[in-house]
């Protein structure tokens, strides 16, 4: 049996090899449950995807351009440069998922979670939506910039030489969280509190844009011994 009459029949669909394969006018309408699936450059894109599961696949450079993921759980697996650039992602689940380098531009993010994600280099700026969450994410060098986190939690994130240009933590809690080397250009932190957050260096320019945030008397020795001052 050939994957296409294997993918007409079968919506459990494990172990099966469908790298670099067009698969958007050959999915049926029902959801699919795709485990251990090697995805790796498989064509996505404008497919429907609505409630799909994709289980410890193997997605180095897939395509979702355009594709409607509403409700999809990705859950392990994954790999670099998948893209995911325009679309529909609302209710998605990533859950310990390798997104390095992944692209989500002008994606609809809405209620999207991401728990547990490598997430090094990937693009979420100039997405779209109300605010996604992110758990326990290593967003280091990931540009993120424009996008708003108000009121969220941020447990455990690394935003490490992150572009943050622009995004909007007002009234968010920051708690094992590190900052180290982030752009922090016109970035809001109105109420922001940052108590738990490793800052790194900040120089003159980052530490306006950090006025109106909630940090610990360390942290502020720290900012003011980095310009010669002594706290005794």
């Amino acid at each position: 049996m050939n994957y296409t009459e294997l993918l007409r029949d079968e919506r459990n669909i494990e172990g099966l090899d469908l790298s670099e394969t067009p698969l958007t006018d050959v999915l049926a309408a029902e959801p699919y449950t795709f485990k251990d699936c090697d995805l790796s450059r498989a064509d996505l894109r404008d497919a429907d995807l609505v409630g799909y599961a994709f289980d410890g696949c193997v997605l180095d450079g897939a395509d979702f351009r355009g594709a409607d993921l509403d409700g999809a759980r990705f859950t392990g697996g994954g790999g670099s440069d998948i893209k995911f650039i325009g679309a529909e992602l609302t209710d998605a689940t990533f859950t310990n998922v390798d997104l390095s380098a992944a692209r989500f531009g002008h994606a609809l993010l809405t209620d999207v979670a991401f728990t547990g994600c490598r997430m090094i280099g990937a693009t979420l700026s100039d997405s779209r939506g109300t605010p996604f969450t992110l758990t326990s994410c290593n967003l280091t060098m990931a540009d993120v910039s424009g996008c708003t986190f108000r009121k969220q939690t941020l447990d455990n994130i690394r935003f490490d030489e992150a572009n943050l240009a622009a995004c909007d933590f007002a009234g968010a809690v920051l708690t094992e969280c590190r900052l180290r080397g982030a752009r922090l250009l016109d970035t809001k932190f109105t109420k922001t509190d940052l108590r738990g957050a490793d800052l790194g260096t900040i120089d003159d320019t980052q530490l306006r844009t950090l006025a109106g945030a909630i940090i610990s008397p360390a942290q502020a020795a720290a900012l003011l011994a980095d310009r010669g001052l002594t706290v005794i």
